[in-house]
């Protein structure tokens, strides 16, 4: 499922008024709904590849967690614990660039060792991003220098996509401070700890919403 999403800015309105063209298109957002990942797609469980296939395309990730309880939506997992659901979803994707990674070190390594001085760079970012990525940790929060990132930017890493976690609350919660909400703020400790950024929505109410008339 695709959504695409005009993007509002007051400035397209004053360029209107001044030059009245016969067409305005305003930016555009591509949202992608990407389902069916399970423990295992990096070994090809689930939609495995194809899953993965259709997450290198993206520009960055909106990871929707589970912020809520409710015994008549049943969790995959028999519970709501939104940072093993995270910490599923990052293992399939570091280990999907990890088999990259060593792939483009061995290559590297092969290279230098027989005189192309010029792939030094990539050696040592493979070298830096394989022990990284060894760790359980996204390359995203891997230190590398600017030499060091420009000669992997075409590797096209999962975990070096920016994410935004979207904590799905339930209608009972909204308008609660988020110290009265632990799953969330869970949420929030892994994204601050990796520089990433937390959206705090009820699904359920914004699809109620899209449905009303104007």
């Amino acid at each position: 499922n695709t959504g695409v999403v005009p993007v509002p800015d007051g400035r397209l309105d004053v360029l209107e008024k001044m030059y009245h063209p016969k067409k305005r298109t305003p930016a555009t957002l591509e949202f992608v709904d990407i389902a069916g990942l399970v423990k295992g797609a990096s070994r090809g469980e689930g939609l495995g590849n194809r899953f993965l296939s259709y997450i290198r395309e993206v520009d960055a990730i909106v990871h929707v967690v589970r912020c809520f309880e409710d015994d008549n939506i049943i969790h995959v997992d028999g519970t709501v614990d939104p940072a093993r659901d995270i910490d599923i979803i990052q293992t399939e994707l570091v280990l999907a660039d990890l088999e990259t990674v060593q792939k483009r070190e061995t290559k590297a390594a092969h290279l230098v060792k027989n005189g192309d001085k010029r792939l030094q760079y990539e050696l040592d970012a493979a070298k830096k991003l394989s022990e990284h990525l060894n760790q359980g940790k996204p390359a995203r929060t891997c230190q590398l220098s600017e030499a060091e990132q420009s000669a992997c930017a075409d590797w096209f890493l999962l975990t070096q996509k920016k994410v935004i976690y979207a904590a799905n609350i339930g209608e009972a919660d909204l308008g609660q401070p988020e110290s009265s909400l632990p799953l969330v703020r869970r949420v929030r400790e892994i994204a601050e700890a990796e520089g990433s950024q937390v959206l705090v929505i009820c699904a359920r109410i914004e699809e109620e919403i899209a449905q009303l008339e104007e």
